[in-house]
């Protein structure tokens, strides 16, 4: 049997209906609300206008709309119902990831020591692989260390790249991204280049094993660059780490206080 009219769903809901539901929790809501609305294709730019019109007098922040088409999308798309189906199958496609590549009881890798400056105990980094049509790819790490300080990251780590490379694909993205990250506190000079993170000596250490096993051409040969990692590779170290406050390098010691000599911030208040 057929739903009365007034049992509707996202893609049914008038677009001013929409905005009403969300104006009707605004009275007990301590901050301002917005509302992300999917339009319909066809909606006349009257209609769309009051949307906004709607959304002003209810007393909303506001409305982000989205009309479908093919550069954009929409925020819910429902397919179409297929006359064969049960109706059980029936409604919205969920899309899903890439599924996991299985993982084979014995995987060959390589194991690389990593000793950070200023940090009594090294750090290793396992990466194992996997053979694809006769490549070798990267399959999962392991980041470990005695220094109890980095095991929940490290392990958090471990499990995010992990599961980002048994997806397959082209996964150089993760080494740019971790090369990307800088510390406040500042980074370090390793064999004649500053590196400014750990996170950042991890992904060249894995950069390097990508290059190694052919997974990559070359350095920085990833789908993206982080231009501000060339820059930090030429002249000399900074003075001193860099400020918390402001982000310049050049913190000294003044009085016993280290001191940003930018904006004057001090350790000690």
């Amino acid at each position: 049997a057929a739903l009365p009219d007034y049992f509707v769903n996202a893609q049914t809901l008038a677009p001013r209906d929409h905005v009403a539901m969300q104006a009707a929790a605004q009275e007990w809501v301590d901050s301002s609300i917005s509302k992300t609305i999917n339009c319909p294709e066809d909606i006349g730019f009257e209609e769309f206008k009051d949307v906004y019109l709607s959304a002003w007098d209810l007393g909303c922040k506001g409305c982000t709309t989205y009309r479908p088409n093919d550069v954009t999308g929409s925020v819910l798309s429902v397919s179409e119902k297929s006359e064969t189906a049960p109706e059980a199958d029936q409604g919205a496609d969920v899309v899903y990831l890439t599924e996991p590549l299985d993982r084979p009881a014995e995987l060959e890798g390589a194991t690389y020591k990593l000793k950070w400056p200023g940090s009594e105990h090294a750090i290793y980094i396992t990466v194992n692989d996997i053979v694809q049509s006769g490549h070798r790819r990267p399959f999962e790490v392991f980041i470990n260390s005695k220094n109890m300080e980095h095991y929940s990251w490290t392990v958090a780590l471990t499990r995010m790249i992990s599961a980002v490379f048994r997806r397959g694909g082209d996964v150089s993205f993760v080494v740019e991204e971790l090369k990307a990250v800088f510390d406040p506190r500042g980074g370090a000079w390793m064999a004649g280049r500053y590196v400014p993170s750990i996170l950042a000596a991890i992904g060249g250490v894995i950069e390097r094993h990508m290059i190694a096993i052919g997974f990559l051409e070359g350095e920085g040969k990833g789908l993206k660059s982080d231009p501000k990692a060339e820059v930090m590779t030429i002249g000399e170290a900074p003075g001193g780490p860099a400020c918390p406050s402001c982000g310049q390098y050049g913190m000294r010691m003044v009085e016993g206080c280290m001191t940003c000599p930018s904006c004057g911030h001090s350790k000690c208040g």
